[in-house]
């Protein structure tokens, strides 16, 4: 297994355009990251604390309770019937799940790990790290015989695109056919905003009109981070295979990755509760509703973008330029050239501001679109 070079972290290349757009009169407003701003629910921290006497070492697994509720979690929220405890796995946050899988799977030089083409790096980055070959690709024919993981993401970040009942299939069929592990990274599940996905669910890879009776090779990611405003809290949980999660659960258990009990507690708290997320949609759907026709007005076309956490913009000109022209504004956004080389001419436009903030953005656009 051989390492691959690690690129220079991106966002380290958004310094001076922060510097720019902190010369506005009225402030930044930075909507390059998807980091919560709204408050944790109070039940939730509440639970923390409640079991803050964390004297002795947890279970990798997570506690039978926990395992359970993901279970009765799934099947409420996700559509996704007949999971056990032996199905799920609670995980230290999503990322480190994602640029460790293909370690955690013992995957190596000339192995392929194929992701979206407008694609949250870390999938990359788990490829790299075990000296294995990222493909980006949105394609299943495309997908090489070497293929052992294929990510999803859906609803995407940082395109908002959501994969149907029949993208789905297609995807898992063909990854059979190459006898690789597919896994949905869905963080965004509870994020619908357009088309369809404004009133029905956002379909899950595990959902049984993608994979029939069989959860072989399956798996699916999620996060409390969005929904629940527990970034901070790195909670997170993986389903699908027992055999997958089975072999997961034994090199884990070697390297001592552990979600600590209080936070499992919390998450507990957090997955019970669907009010809270109910309520935090809300929040995202009026700072949506202002920001969207306010982009346009301003010249921006948004592609995709039908649900998740971001607007996916263009100009049609290049990306560093319309970044410039937001930092002017005092906004900051990301380039699409930090999520692969297939968008050079898009920007990601974070919903994650509070709403003075998205209101301070919304009324230099349309002042700009004015002038």
């Amino acid at each position: 297994m051989t390492r691959g070079e690690l690129p220079d972290y991106p966002w380290d290349l958004m310094a001076p355009y922060r510097e720019r757009a902190a010369r506005h009169p009225g402030g930044v407003v930075d909507l390059s990251i998807g980091s919560p701003v709204d408050p944790t629910p109070e039940l939730v921290r509440e639970a923390l604390a409640e079991a803050s006497d964390a004297h002795a070492y947890p279970q990798t697994t997570g506690t039978d309770e926990l395992r359970s509720e993901i279970v009765a979690w799934f099947a409420r929220r996700r559509g996704v019937h007949g999971l056990t405890t032996a199905h799920v796995l609670p995980t230290v946050g999503s990322k480190e799940l994602v640029a460790l899988l293909p370690f955690l799977l013992g995957l190596g030089e000339g192995d392929v790990v194929v992701h979206p083409c407008a694609a949250y790096p870390s999938y990359e980055m788990g490829a790299v790290l075990v000296g294995a070959t990222a493909m980006a690709s949105d394609d299943p024919a495309e997908w090489p015989a070497a293929t052992k993981l294929v990510w999803l993401n859906s609803p995407g970040n940082p395109d908002g695109r959501v994969l149907t009942i029949e993208e789905l299939r297609a995807a898992h069929e063909r990854a059979a056919e190459l006898g690789a592990i597919i896994v949905g990274d869905e963080c965004y599940a509870e994020l619908g905003w357009e088309g369809e996905w404004a009133d029905a669910p956002v379909p899950s890879l595990l959902d049984p009109r993608v994979i029939g009776d069989s959860r072989h090779n399956t798996l699916v990611a999620y996060s409390l981070s969005k929904q629940s405003n527990m970034a901070g809290y790195r909670t997170a949980f993986i389903a699908g295979c027992s055999t997958v999660i089975g072999r997961l659960t034994t090199v884990r258990k070697h390297a001592g990755l552990m979600v600590p009990q209080p936070l499992q507690a919390a998450m507990l708290a957090a997955l019970r509760d669907d009010v809270h997320v109910a309520e935090q949609k809300e929040r995202y759907r009026a700072r949506r509703a202002l920001l969207k026709p306010s982009l346009e007005a301003a010249g921006f076309r948004i592609d995709r973008s039908e649900a998740g956490l971001y607007l996916w913009a263009t100009e049609g000109r290049d990306a560093w330029e319309s970044i410039g022209r937001l930092a002017d504004l005092g906004i900051v956004a990301g380039p699409g050239h930090f999520y692969g080389v297939h968008h050079p001419e898009h920007v990601r436009v974070s919903l994650t501001a509070s709403d003075e903030r998205v209101q301070a953005a919304s009324e230099r656009l349309r002042a700009a679109a004015a002038a």
